[in-house]
């Protein structure tokens, strides 16, 4: 049976998701909402869409489920509306930028029952998830050691990051998610190192630009998070996982994965531009995810708690800056 979505926000991650929607079989994009009209008229006539009020998706017959993809700050609203209106529903992270707010949301989708999954893209990726797999096979032993190395090639625009909640709660909270994943723990200890080294205006606007947070489990089992909103040479995404019998590693990938060889040295092509093109395989993987979640009525995952638990590392991990010491999990 056809999944029937209504996709709200049609900006740069909403024009990655309705990708998404648009290439899978077991899906269909009836409607797009957007607050700018040319933008939803753009993106709804690329996939034979049309243009719907959040109210109208809301109230609509014709559509299943929804995916979020609006500001952050309007996500929980958003969440409970479409929870209440019997909507499946996939949010792009975070749930809320208030651990409160996300858990006070997450009672409401356990209340009426709703099918919710949090944007988590990375853990579809096919590198990240061989890793993963790597990891339960036992090809590595007893996992002691994770290294995420997680940079932008370029920082947002300050009136971005101003909305955005911060570094930790925006881009770190992917890799706080990937190291749950790979660790197979949750971390009990954080600490955390930012500095603002890319761009003046991010400090200038209370955030960060560079990071560094160290987890710890309760075994001892440890993640480095090496996060910046530059990187000059592209996007640069990678893995690494130290365990008792040996190491797994997924390197940077690259739009053509070929190496040449002459009298000038090794040279190869450049890595990804930044998300929309490095992780389109995960992208469609995750909301195949979400498809086959909904039909077997199961919580998809990565699930609102997952969402919940990231947010709470980031505030951590915030909190370990602000105050110069190593936060230890409540």
């Amino acid at each position: 049976m056809t999944v029937r979505f209504g996709l709200l926000g049609a900006g740069r991650i909403g024009k990655v998701h309705a990708r998404a929607v648009g290439s899978n079989q077991k899906a269909t994009l009836v409607a797009v909402a957007d607050a700018m009209e040319d933008a939803a008229n753009a993106l709804a006539s690329s996939y034979g869409a049309e243009v719907r009020t959040i109210e109208a998706i809301e109230r609509a017959s014709d559509i299943d489920a929804v995916v979020i993809c609006t500001p952050t700050d309007t996500h929980a609203d958003l969440i409970e509306r479409f929870a209440r209106a019997g909507k499946a529903i996939f949010c792009e992270k975070p749930v809320d930028l208030d651990v409160k707010r996300a858990e006070q949301c997450l009672e409401v989708v356990k209340d009426t029952g709703a099918v919710l999954m949090v944007g988590f893209n990375r853990r579809f990726d096919p590198h990240f998830a061989a890793v993963r797999k790597a990891i339960d096979d036992g090809a590595v032993g007893t996992v002691e050691m994770v290294s995420i190395t997680s940079r932008d090639p370029g920082p947002p625009p300050v009136e971005y990051i101003a909305r955005s909640g911060g570094i930790f709660r925006d881009m770190t909270i992917h890799d706080f998610d990937m190291a749950r994943f790979l660790l197979g723990e949750e971390p009990v200890k954080v600490s955390a190192h930012a500095s603002v080294l890319v761009d003046k205006a991010i400090g200038a606007a209370g955030d960060y630009d560079s990071v560094t947070v160290i987890l710890e489990t309760a075994s001892g089992k440890q993640c480095v998070i090496s996060n910046s909103r530059r990187a000059t040479y592209g996007y640069d995404q990678r893995i690494e996982v130290l365990g008792s019998e040996g190491m797994v590693q997924a390197e940077n990938q690259r739009a053509v994965s070929i190496e040449i060889a002459n009298a000038q040295g090794y040279t190869r092509p450049p890595l990804h531009d930044f998300f929309m093109t490095r992780y389109v395989d995960a992208f469609a993987a995750e909301l195949t995810a979400f498809i086959e979640a909904r039909a077997a009525g199961t919580v998809p995952s990565p699930s609102g708690e997952d969402g919940l638990a990231a947010l709470k590392l980031a505030d951590a991990a915030l909190r370990s800056v602000k105050e110069g010491k190593t936060i230890v999990m409540g």
